[in-house]
């Protein structure tokens, strides 16, 4: 597959049509990353404090299942979903959903979302699993039409987490016999990979428009390896037998990440959050891949390296391009002030307590769940004090998006 090159949406150009509708529905970031800071921000306490058994909480699915499932695909693939319906119209100038159907596509969101907890069922499957294909034929009617296949691929992957959290569903409901987590973990994967190709675009483009005089090349073919053993050792994680054959592809994958990282001169990032963001939450991609390899042979419990790639690198990488992609289309300056760097560094917090207390000792869990926990809702509480009345009214610049 060649994977295609996908540079961060940007605001309107020049000329562009004056604004149209309600602010909230004219463009998909701003239902979809306002949905994914409120799951964010709500899940995680209570999550915590079921767990913990200071509240009595009944989803519709297991509560462990749900607290997996809602983070991947209630808050994650959200995020995917939103960026996607604004980078697709910047690639192709053509509009995605605006209006009543993409209002549409954010109360199904929310329905699913309130029938995880109030079931029953079947209805919250239905639901939950009618998202993503939807979109993903939005996605591919637009590429057609704007003759650019080359971001085919995009909507594929989109296909592929729509499968897993069918599967998830057909497992959780005993129609198909293989492990609920299963399909979560290939959620999780596909995630991933999704992040390690925007970020081998943006943070190079990142870093070159920055920087005077640095000029950060991709080394196209050693890219394409990194991504393919990537995509080996993710998969016979999921799929395979844990033995030493995974073990293998994924400590090679984690040192081609490590590679890749230096190449892009994290230390040239400075003193710009906006940057160093992006560059600490991109390192956790090795880190997790290591502990998972380390999982493969029993050295370390798998959810080290799972929460590694589901704090540490989704989560920061979350913050960093929601701030940076919601700045620019509200026509506001690519700087993050004081409150996002607080935000930015607690996600960061978060992920250290979550991954590697339990490591030092397994008494400490209790304190690293609190404290994550702690660390995670109050940094997209900020992002949401800051971003939820920008994502609700019109671009500083009167222009439409």
């Amino acid at each position: 597959m060649k994977f295609p090159s996908i540079p961060l949406p940007h605001g309107a150009t020049q000329g562009a049509p004056s604004a149209r509708g309600l602010p909230l529905l004219r463009l998909g970031f701003r239902p979809f990353y306002l949905c994914a800071a409120l799951v964010a921000t709500l899940a995680i306490p209570l999550w915590v404090a079921v767990f913990l058994g200071q509240i009595r909480f009944e989803p519709s699915a297991p509560v462990m299942l749900w607290h997996a499932h809602e983070m991947l695909f209630g808050f994650a693939v959200t995020v995917i979903i939103g960026f996607l319906l604004t980078a697709v119209k910047a690639w192709t100038g053509l509009d995605t959903p605006r209006g009543p159907v993409l209002g549409a596509l954010a109360l199904l969101w929310l329905a699913a979302r309130i029938t995880a907890i109030t079931g029953p069922y079947p209805v919250y499957a239905v639901l939950d699993v009618a998202l993503l294909p939807l979109v993903a034929v939005v996605l591919i009617d637009v590429l057609i039409r704007a003759h650019n296949r080359r971001n085919m691929p995009l909507a594929g992957i989109l296909i592929l987490m729509a499968l897993a959290n069918l599967a998830f569903h057909l497992s959780v409901t005993g129609i198909i016999d293989i492990p609920a987590v299963k399909p979560l973990y290939a959620c999780l994967a596909l995630i991933v990979m999704v992040e390690c190709v925007i970020t081998g675009r943006v943070i190079p483009a990142f870093m070159n428009n920055a920087t005077p005089g640095l000029k950060l090349v991709i080394q196209r073919r050693f890219e394409l390896v990194t991504l393919a053993v990537t995509a080996l050792g993710l998969a016979l994680w999921v799929c395979a037998p844990a033995g030493w054959i995974a073990f293998t592809v994924l400590l090679a994958a984690s040192g081609l990440h490590v590679m890749r990282q230096l190449h892009w001169r994290p230390r040239a990032a400075g003193n710009r959050p906006i940057l160093w963001i992006l560059h600490t939450a991109y390192a956790w991609i090795p880190l997790g891949l290591a502990l998972l390899a380390l999982a493969e042979v029993g050295m370390v419990p798998v959810s080290a390296g799972v929460h590694a790639l589901a704090v540490g690198a989704t989560g920061g990488l979350i913050i960093g391009m929601m701030t940076r992609t919601a700045r620019g289309h509200t026509a506001r300056p690519l700087k993050a002030s004081k409150p996002e760097v607080v935000a930015y560094v607690l996600v960061m917090i978060a992920a250290a307590f979550r991954v590697l207390l339990p490591l030092v000792s397994a008494h400490l869990l209790t304190v690293s769940l609190v404290g994550a926990a702690l660390a995670w809702t109050i940094a997209f509480g900020i992002y949401l004090l800051i971003y939820a009345p920008w994502l609700m009214r019109g671009r500083l610049d009167g222009k439409d998006g």
